[in-house]
């Protein structure tokens, strides 16, 4: 290469990053938007090949940010620091998300704190119960992971919910949790947990709004389906 001559690289970096101060996200697809970001952590390199990779491997943008560090590690040209970069980004992204939902000033559909809930458990390999607070006003308080593993009606306890809640001085929660399977329909242990925790915290003057499962892009209201 003539030693005035800049490898192709650069000027794809400085193309996508222009692409991007231009028009934002809404034109990128999802190689491309990890192209992007792959430039702010991999130096010297053209990010195409890695970020095609990624999508071989996990099919597509939200899986790539919700897989696990290690086998981000494993696709070829991803290092840790690259690897760790992404899992930044999917951290700030569940961050953002709260904070959005905390800005509200009430909470009164499942669409509301749908984007919080898919950020906040779609990357666990294991199922995890979350339990969102709610002030009288619906206004979110706080959020908290309460059990994670296999769950069932002797691993969730109603009465550590409401504890839990109280503890919160919450007036209102919604449950939220994933199944690792992809498929967020209810099991009867879903269900009858469900109908205990909401029984149990209205002995305490605390309403169960609702109860969510997160599953491979999917998810269940059992609210909206008359579940509760």
């Amino acid at each position: 290469m003539p030693p005035n001559q800049k490898p192709s690289y650069v000027g794809h970096r400085e193309r996508i990053r222009e692409k991007f101060a231009s028009g934002g996200l809404d034109h990128f697809l999802d190689h491309e938007t990890l192209e992007l970001l792959l430039t702010y952590c991999i130096a010297r390199r053209d990010t195409k090949p890695t970020a095609w990779a990624l999508i071989k491997r996990f099919g597509n943008l939200s899986a790539v940010l919700d897989a696990p560090l290690e086998e981000l590690m494993s696709v070829k040209g991803v290092g840790k620091q690259s690897a760790l970069f992404l899992k930044l980004i999917r951290a700030v992204f569940k961050k953002y998300s709260l904070e959005e939902v905390q800005d509200k000033i009430t909470i009164r559909t499942p669409d509301e704190v749908l984007t919080y809930c898919k950020a906040s458990l779609a990357e666990h390999t294991e199922e995890c119960l979350e339990l969102i607070y709610l002030s009288v006003r619906n206004t979110v308080i706080g959020t908290e992971i309460v059990s994670s593993g296999t769950l069932d009606r002797v691993s969730i306890s109603p009465r550590k919910i409401v504890e839990r809640a109280l503890a919160a001085k919450a007036s209102a929660i919604i449950l939220v949790h994933n199944h690792p399977s992809g498929d967020p329909t209810p099991s009867a242990d879903d269900i009858a947990v469900t109908k205990e925790v909401t029984r149990a915290a209205a002995l305490l003057g605390i309403t169960v709004h609702d109860h969510i499962i997160i599953g491979r892009g999917q998810h269940y209201s059992l609210k909206a389906n008359g579940r509760i």
